[in-house]
């Protein structure tokens, strides 16, 4: 069982309402990262920025930072 209760619901809230309808979208439901930060919005907005960052920069070939993800999900036991 989590300690951090996870958010699901946007409760109106703009930012929430935008992120939660985008990933629902990618990924078919939230990522349990987002669930947890949704409790301060602001903060879920820039962890989104700065996850989009590494992709607008450009620095890694997207095929390569593709593999990037899956290692690091490996790593973690995630089947993502």
């Amino acid at each position: 069982m989590p300690r951090v209760t996870e958010i699901t619901a946007d409760n109106g809230n703009p930012i929430l309402e935008r992120a939660f309808s985008q990933e629902r979208e990618l990924f078919g439901d939230l990522l349990n990262p987002t669930r947890v930060l949704a409790h301060c919005p602001e903060i879920l907005q820039a962890a989104k920025q700065l996850y989009a960052s590494f992709e607008i920069s450009a620095l890694l070939p997207a095929p390569l930072l593709a593999l990037v993800y899956v290692r690091v999900a490996t790593l973690n036991g995630c089947p993502f």
